[in-house]
């Protein structure tokens, strides 16, 4: 029997990025359902596997968009392409081409928050409204785990020291301890079990620049989007009181604390998708 990673693997779909740099770049994806649109971006070590268990309720509502970011998952993981925050949002900007959607709510979390919020910033007509989820912002990111693994070095141990790596995180990102399941924990170490995909999980890793959200500090002002923080109480990488800074700095912008940690979608998916649809009804 196929476990859950590879029962959403199966459904994900792939569009072709071109114009992002010297090369054409895979990018997967899950889209499912009808209605006006959503966009879940996940971060790091992550990939759109987080928001399996938000994607079926949330698509009787929405039509729902989880792309794996460049680098992640089983978009491209060559070693030969950028994988900063700017490029991110630049990738997601040519999927949304590509699919002509020209207007999207936007729904980010960890790095992929951060791209979220640069997204309002810098091209705020393709943002219709903004939930931000224990998102990467000011200075206190990437954490000390994140850039270890971004040390070269990294790439003369074998894949399985990466997953075991990843692996031993996680917990510290679960507060509801039933939610920690081996199909969560199997699901998320998967695409990065084997060479191509230590290198790639190394190179996202050695990308995190702080630069790209302490630039944005004065900026958080100008987001025009109806903006809701949904943020996980217990996180012990990106706290509570950022999300409160964020509220008290982004104009019309509202936050919800959930009984969740870090990985929120899927320590507390009820909560988390019930809260998007409130958000956006």
């Amino acid at each position: 029997m196929a476990g859950l990673h590879e029962t959403f693997r199966g459904r994900q779909k792939t569009l072709v990025l071109g114009g992002l740099g010297p090369l054409d770049l895979k990018l997967a994806y899950t889209d499912r359902g009808e209605g006006s649109p959503i966009l879940l971006l996940h971060g790091i070590p992550t990939w759109s596997f987080l928001y399996h268990d938000v994607i079926p309720a949330l698509a009787k509502h929405h039509r729902v968009l989880a792309p794996d970011l460049l680098g992640h998952g089983y978009s491209d993981r060559r070693d030969r392409f950028d994988r900063s925050l700017v490029a991110q949002m630049d990738a997601i900007i040519a999927m949304l081409d590509l699919l002509a959607i020209e207007r999207i709510s936007f729904v980010g979390h960890d790095t992929g928050g951060g791209v979220a919020l640069m997204t309002a910033i810098e091209h705020p007509e393709r943002v219709d409204r903004l939930v931000l989820s224990n998102i990467v912002a000011f200075d206190s990111w990437p954490i000390d785990d994140m850039i270890e693994l971004g040390n070269p070095e990294w790439k003369k141990k074998p894949a399985e020291a990466i997953v075991r790596f990843v692996d031993s995180g996680l917990p510290d990102g679960i507060h509801n301890v039933e939610r920690l399941t081996d199909g969560f924990r199997e699901g998320i170490v998967a695409p990065y079990a084997d060479e191509e995909g230590k290198i790639s999980l190394i190179r996202n890793a050695s990308s995190l620049n702080t630069n790209h959200t302490t630039a944005l500090i004065d900026r958080h002002r100008e987001i025009e989007a109806a903006t809701l923080l949904l943020w996980g109480v217990h996180d012990p990488w990106q706290p509570l009181a950022d999300g409160r800074r964020l509220e008290a700095e982004i104009p019309n912008s509202r936050l919800q604390p959930v009984e969740a940690s870090h990985w929120i979608p899927w320590d507390a998916p009820d909560e988390f998708s019930g809260g998007i649809l409130d958000f956006l009804a």
